[in-house]
């Protein structure tokens, strides 16, 4: 048995002072990423060639692993952290030093044994997800030692891991912790939405929810570069909403706590949306469908009001307005959107070296600390991307 997890870390939630409940701007600036920090081949065989300071020692790993499923809301409890063999390289694969993870929503689904897009995890295994680190051993005849490397082998400080499922990564582009945020399936998903899923035209009113999460950032200064005349974003507090004002590109921010969520959409959009990126549900998605004009579009990303039920939640009782209004609700997986991911970063590179496209992350110290992260970032505990810091 391996390491129990403990409580959640009390200084990875963000609290909220008090506050409007709809923000409009100040003023607008671009500015660099802010960090919330809470805390030589032969023919047929490739020989292993290890870095500087990682040999034959460096035979253990420390890894998460899901114990138990949880039912409703994951608890610490659901996660242990355990110690293992790094298992011998076979030819064709890397060992991956992992300096950065990330922690996704999409995960709860994984957690449990429901079917899916994407399997369940396994009980007494480690975990999977996005991550990104320094290849410390090779038996690769494409991936050299010392090469960046992101792939899906997170939740552990060490990753084993086939070379055609690493990804150089250029870090003459970005750091790395840009490559599980905007230039990761982070920031695609925000462009797939929409230039794919609901394309936004120019003039359009745009309205996003959980819009100070990791793509909901991205979506509304998007929104603007491709040509909308008003972005309007939601969130948990005052404090999300100024930043939403002040730092994403929103030009007004609903508070969904204060009051009427609808009244305030109405207030902040009295002509009403063209398009609506959701990644709540709920009584957003029928707020939403209310406001959309005529031909309006939206794109079901997240359904954030749901994941903890344990029954089906019912849907908008405004679902055949959408009829009415010759609008379009369309459901997407990053999955189909793959082959954007060329497009999208020659775009997004360039605005992060310009500083045009502003973001944040919210991170956590330790492979130890992952859990906690995982339940704070369900909680709405991130501004931006949340990442767990594995290793210098």
């Amino acid at each position: 048995m391996g390491q129990q997890i403990g409580e959640q870390r009390p200084d990875l939630h963000l609290g909220d002072p008090d506050g409007p409940s709809v923000v409009t701007p100040h003023g607008k600036g671009a500015k660099d990423t802010e960090t919330h920090q809470v805390t030589v081949p032969a023919a047929n065989h490739q020989p292993i060639v290890r870095g500087p300071g990682h040999g034959e020692a460096m035979n253990t790993n420390r890894e998460i692993h899901l114990v138990t499923r949880p039912a409703g809301e994951p608890r610490p409890e659901n996660f242990d952290l355990v110690t293992t063999a790094l298992p011998d390289l076979a030819e064709g694969q890397v060992l991956v030093r992992n300096s950065w993870m990330s922690v996704d929503p999409y995960m709860l689904d994984r957690m449990r044994e429901a079917e899916s897009y994407l399997p369940p995890f396994q009980l007494g295994a480690p975990m999977e997800g996005s991550a990104i680190g320094q290849v410390v051993a090779s038996r690769s005849a494409d991936i050299p030692v010392g090469a960046t490397v992101a792939h899906f082998l997170g939740w552990r400080e060490y990753a084993v891991v086939d070379d055609a499922a690493v990804t150089v990564a250029d870090l003459s582009l970005a750091p790395e912790q840009a490559w599980l945020g905007a230039l990761g399936t982070t920031g695609l998903t925000a462009y797939a939405a929409l230039t794919q899923v609901a394309p936004v035209r120019e003039g359009d009113v745009v309205f996003v929810s959980a819009a100070a999460g990791a793509v909901g950032s991205i979506a509304g200064q998007l929104a603007r570069k491709l040509g909308a005349a008003r972005v309007i974003g939601s969130a948990g507090g005052p404090r999300k909403t100024r930043k939403l004002v002040a730092d994403f590109g929103y030009d007004a921010a609903i508070d969904y706590r204060a009051g009427s969520l609808a009244g305030h959409l109405a207030a902040a959009a009295p002509g009403g949306i063209d398009v609506y990126v959701d990644h709540v549900g709920g009584d957003h998605l029928v707020a939403a469908i209310d406001a959309l004009r005529h031909g309006g579009r939206i794109a079901m990303v997240g359904a954030i009001s749901s994941y903890y039920a344990n029954e089906p939640v019912p849907g908008p009782g405004n679902l055949f307005a959408l009829a009415a209004k010759d609008a379009t609700l369309r459901g997407m997986l990053i999955n189909s959107y793959f082959h954007l991911f060329p497009e999208w970063i020659g775009k997004a590179a360039g605005w992060l070296a310009d500083g045009s496209l502003r973001t944040e992350l919210t991170v956590a110290e330790g492979i130890e600390q992952a859990p906690a992260a995982f339940l704070d970032m369900m909680h709405g505990g991130n501004v931006g991307k949340m990442l767990v810091k594995l290793s210098d």
